[in-house]
């Protein structure tokens, strides 16, 4: 049994957990950065690449995680790992992957939160029409315009990010629960609306068989050593693994939850909520003929692009970035509380006063971000994607596969879906280390080589 010292707050039910572990994963990486990412990376062969990497990589990393979590006596992922390093008679240093974790969740807040607020003003465009009667040059200008003055952005950010504190400050079950519990059935209800809108709406024209076959047929020739480090790190991103959220939130996980069976959840979930954002946006890019290569610009400009030409096309407009806004928070909340929840068991302070700590660092470092999309770059697609998230995720499946205490992995999981159990225990060993290792190098020597 796990000490009582373990746990100040626990989820309410297993449901209450998976809602909030699917909200800390799906955000506007299975929205924006999916369909970005797939339409700069040939589509289903990108594809094809990021499902092999949820199923080999990404759901073991998610149970391991949780598994470290939950077995460490502490209420702190950091703390967590610590704990089960001495137990396991092995080094504290590998800690060093939740670590890594920690701060590449802490860095990812502070330029997820732009990308956020830019999704934020989007909603009041939509509902006022400024969008209507505009040309394509002049909407996409909008989005051009709207980057380059950070003064508009400021209410935006600030508002987010003040949303983030006070969910996390208000702690588990009154805050990241709560948000969960209200946020992520509406933006479920919401996106399959809109994906049923796109489908019909693109049936007549042929934009929706284009844009299944898009996602679906893939083109061996595309599959490229960058294809696989992009998917591998959407992966990452939209599965938020890599950033010790998820064995935070295993750390406030009941023993009779089944780990195993809520890693292949979550993972699941999560999938599938990319592939549906695909069928709510790639339908409406062939069937106006737009480019599905505009990266960030396909969210922000092409899509209001062809909004206005349809028929209440504000008002979907406003649902869509509605629907993307409450993902970005119970994303942007998954990523302040591991930083938060060490600060609070580390100094012995209130979570209220953690998270505004944590937070008013994040909106300090955000400013860089806010003010310089090359430095937001650096961040994503520079450091944490290439280098910190894998990094981290190698590190942790490392320590689960060969250093932790097999007394402590039996304990968790003996109860727990033996034959899944088996074949993720494989995944973790040997499987995903050579994955990430691979496709890491690769990574880094296409970026910097």
């Amino acid at each position: 049994m796990q000490s009582s010292s373990h746990q100040t707050a626990n989820w309410s039910s297993r449901f209450a957990f998976i809602l909030a572990a699917v909200g800390s994963a799906v955000g506007l990486g299975n929205l924006w950065r999916f369909s970005a990412e797939a339409g700069e990376n040939g589509g289903a062969a990108f594809i094809a690449v990021y499902l092999i990497c949820v199923a080999f990589i990404g759901i073991p990393i998610i149970m391991a995680e949780l598994l470290i979590g939950r077995a460490g006596r502490a209420t702190s992922a950091i703390k967590s790992a610590e704990d089960l390093a001495e137990r396991s008679g092995v080094s504290k240093a590998w800690s060093l992957g939740i670590w890594l974790g920690v701060i590449s969740s802490f860095l990812i807040l502070s330029f997820y939160a732009v990308v956020a607020a830019w999704v934020l003003a989007y909603i009041p465009k939509f509902l006022t029409g400024a969008f209507a009667g505009q040309t394509p040059l002049e909407i996409s200008g909008q989005f051009d315009t709207l980057i380059a003055s950070p003064s508009a952005l400021m209410p935006w950010f600030l508002l987010i990010c003040g949303l983030t504190i006070w969910l996390v400050s208000r702690g588990v079950n009154r805050g990241i629960e709560m948000a969960a519990k209200i946020l992520m059935p509406t933006f479920f209800f919401l996106l399959v609306l809109l994906s049923l809108i796109s489908v019909i709406k693109g049936w007549s024209s042929g934009g929706t068989q284009q844009a299944i076959s898009f996602m679906f047929s893939p083109d061996i020739s595309k599959l490229t050593p960058q294809v696989a480090v992009s998917a591998l790190g959407q992966a990452f991103f939209s599965l938020g693994i890599g950033m010790a959220m998820i064995a935070t939130y295993g750390s406030y996980l009941p023993r009779n939850v089944n780990i195993p069976q809520s890693a292949v959840i979550i993972g699941i979930c999560d999938t599938s909520v990319a592939l549906i954002a695909g069928f709510a946006i790639f339908p409406i890019v062939f069937t106006f003929g737009l480019d599905f290569q505009a990266g960030a610009g396909l969210f922000f400009k092409t899509l209001p692009t062809a909004l206005v030409e349809t028929t209440g096309g504000m008002w979907i407009g406003a649902a869509f970035f509605s629907m993307a806004f409450f993902a970005a928070l119970t994303t942007a909340v998954a990523f302040l509380e591991p930083a938060a929840a060490y600060v609070t068991e580390q100094f012995g302070i209130s979570k209220a006063k953690s998270a505004i700590m944590i937070g008013v660092a994040a909106i300090v470092f955000g400013l860089g971000s806010l003010y310089s999309i090359e430095f937001m770059d650096f961040l994503d697609v520079g450091l944490t994607a290439p280098i910190l998230l894998p990094l981290s995720a190698l590190l942790v499946v490392t320590f689960t596969g060969w250093r932790l205490d097999k007394a402590v992995i039996a304990e968790q999981l003996q109860e727990d879906s033996p034959v899944l159990t088996s074949f993720l225990m494989v995944m973790i060993r040997f499987i995903a280390p050579l994955m990430i290792l691979i496709i890491m190098i690769s990574g880094i020597s296409d970026k910097y080589f």
